[in-house]
């Protein structure tokens, strides 16, 4: 992942931080109202604090006896978590630069300020008393909120800094390398409350999250790539053309007979997908068709390059 700075109050800094906000907002959402009621860790920062905030609960009266001095009743999960984000930003500043820190301080610290509220205004009661709804709806927010905040090229902050690094120096999808990193805190609150239902709901907010991530970031569009080797490829190619598409035709050989083969790259979306195969089947049955879901698709007649980092 490309990370880019724009300049000072332009508008593309204006639309930028803007989605930083949001998101931050829409992630605190689902914290506060879907998840942390429900003592579910879907891995991060917060999972990790949501952990702590009711280990904090648990045994209270415990550390106060053994500490001897007076402890304040409540562990905010929001404190908990800017403990935790203010060194990882440090250390994704220093790998990813100064343009992702400063976009990822202020996404941790709005996200913490409107957890801060939310938690202290509304307290610790879950939105609705189903806990598979709390969990659907919380993976949603976590998944849209961070979503629009790397799509600007920074981070949640907490292990999302980590997930992003090695995004960065690798092939692995962002929301793929989310899932990997945030399923290490499911360890720990498996070994916190001893509730196996608990880290099975936060596997499935993991894995709903990682999949709206790759959505924001790359699109939500659902483009395929298809692949036709065929011998009538002219008129395959008129069709595709037709649909208001383009593509590109490239000449092979065939490994096992060595024929010379006519091979049509293109992208378009599932509905296309459906009438071009359509066309195939009537004009050379013999094809061979590749489909493959397109990750990110830009240029034209898809997402705008500007659109992009």
């Amino acid at each position: 992942m490309q990370v880019q700075s724009e300049k000072f109050l332009s508008k593309k800094w204006f639309v930028n931080y803007g989605q930083v906000v949001a998101g931050s907002f829409i992630m605190a959402v689902g914290f506060v109202f879907f998840i942390s009621p429900y003592r579910l860790a879907p891995g991060g920062v917060y999972g990790i604090s949501i952990v702590l905030h009711y280990m904090y609960e648990m045994y209270y009266n415990v550390l106060v006896d053994w500490l001897g001095i007076n402890l304040p009743d409540n562990l905010d999960i929001s404190v908990a978590a800017l403990c935790m984000d203010i060194p990882l930003c440090i250390i994704g500043t220093k790998v990813l630069g100064k343009a992702f820190g400063i976009k990822t301080v202020v996404s941790f610290l709005t996200m913490a300020l409107f957890t801060f509220i939310l938690e202290n205004s509304w307290g610790y009661d879950p939105l609705v008393d189903d806990v598979m709804l709390s969990t659907i709806f919380g993976a949603v927010c976590l998944g849209l909120g961070s979503g629009l905040v790397f799509r600007t090229g920074a981070t949640s902050g907490g292990t999302d800094v980590i997930s992003m690094i090695f995004s960065k120096k690798t092939s692995i999808p962002l929301g793929t390398m989310v899932i990997i990193v945030d399923s290490c805190v499911i360890v720990l609150s498996f070994v916190a409350f001893q509730d196996m239902k608990i880290p099975l709901y936060s596997f499935i907010i993991i894995y709903i999250t990682g999949r709206i991530v790759n959505a924001a970031v790359y699109g939500f569009r659902n483009i395929k790539t298809l692949i036709i080797i065929s011998d009538k490829y002219k008129e395959i190619a008129q069709f595709v053309l037709e649909l208001d598409r383009g593509g590109t035709i490239f000449y092979g050989e065939g490994m096992y007979t060595g024929n010379k083969k006519n091979i049509i790259f293109t992208n378009v979306n599932p509905k296309e997908v459906n009438l071009i195969q359509q066309h195939i089947r009537e004009v050379d049955p013999e094809a061979f068709i590749t489909v493959i879901d397109a990750g990110q698709v830009v240029g034209e007649g898809f997402r705008s390059i500007h659109e992009t980092f």
